[in-house]
């Protein structure tokens, strides 16, 4: 396969699985909002996904709900909202139409549409935004179920699930943070911690918790399920152990030198998170080791970039 064309749907899948991650923590903390109509701020999030965004413009919308969703939702200016991940998504799979399949373009050609749509503009700006979420999300799981049933398991196949899970790692790391440091230290010791229960719904976690752990709700069970638990689809190391997985693969087809690089890389980051013992009353530890392995996920997408698609 031409690294152009792997670089492509590799791209095409971290857009699409950032989408789905911004989607579901918005829709989350919408509904913490609810609770904290006073207090509530927006901050943690703009800070993530405002690209380009200043303190002072933070600071004026901050409180705005609807602003906030204009902008993190359809901003076409901000080069992280889930408008434009959505159309550069569609835009890389219009470009390697030969290597996907029929289904799998009309899918995200009717997302790219629907998004446009003047219907989920107004319920964005002045409806129930939860509802325009929830029908962005199932476009995003459609997506998901039509790779699964139409692409065929070639290099294509593998390049696309290397970018999905790299970008996922990065998305719960970047969750976990969020959610950690707007929890109150003394929330880490209540039973039914709301902050928890937000945090597990922003992973999509939560029922996989309540039939795990039986209901008995704990910050390091929590943290047992979110980074550690190789079950759970969002867990830090379950993203990890399928980005090996996948990448083992290559090895065929990749040049000795290179694959032994990335082959580092990612045992590196895998067994850092696998061998970490994290204590969740030191919000410190924790807050060190969800950057430190966001930045080893960063390294690996760039020494793809650099090995294995060409670009310096």
């Amino acid at each position: 396969m031409l690294s152009r064309v792997a670089d492509t749907i590799y791209w095409m899948a971290r857009y699409m699985e950032r989408t789905q991650g911004m989607l579901q923590i918005l829709r989350t903390n919408y509904i913490s909002s609810q609770d904290e109509i006073n207090d509530f701020s927006w901050k943690p999030l703009l800070n993530t996904y405002g690209s380009g965004l200043n303190k002072g413009e933070i600071a004026k919308i901050e409180k705005d709900t609807p602003k906030v969703f204009e902008y993190l939702v359809l901003d076409k200016l901000n080069s992280s909202s889930a408008y434009n991940n959505i159309t550069q998504a569609r835009e890389n799979a219009r470009a390697i139409q030969d290597h996907i399949t029929k289904e799998l373009w009309q899918c995200l050609n009717n997302y790219y549409h629907f998004v446009r749509e003047p219907e989920i503009e107004n319920q964005v700006k002045y409806g129930d935004p939860v509802t325009a979420i929830d029908l962005l999300i199932r476009h995003g799981l459609l997506f998901t179920g039509t790779v699964k049933n139409t692409m065929t398991r070639d290099e294509g196949y593998t390049f696309l699930h290397l970018g999905k899970f790299l970008e996922r790692g990065i998305i719960t790391t970047d969750i976990l943070r969020i959610k950690i440091n707007e929890i109150e230290p003394e929330g880490f010791q209540s039973v039914d911690a709301r902050g928890l229960r937000y945090l597990l719904y922003s992973l999509f976690g939560y029922e996989i918790y309540m039939k795990t752990y039986k209901g008995n709700f704990s910050i390091d069970q929590v943290l047992e399920l979110v980074i550690y638990n190789p079950f759970f689809p969002h867990s830090v190391i379950y993203s990890l152990e399928q980005l090996n997985k996948y990448f083992q693969r290559l090895q065929p087809e990749s040049l000795p030198e290179n694959y032994e690089e990335l082959e580092f890389l990612i045992g590196k980051s895998l067994n850092n998170v696998k061998y970490s013992n994290l204590e969740a009353e030191n919000v410190k530890s924790l807050n060190q080791f969800l950057i430190q392995t966001r930045k080893d996920l960063i390294e690996i997408g760039n020494a793809f970039s650099r090995y294995y698609f060409g670009n310096s």
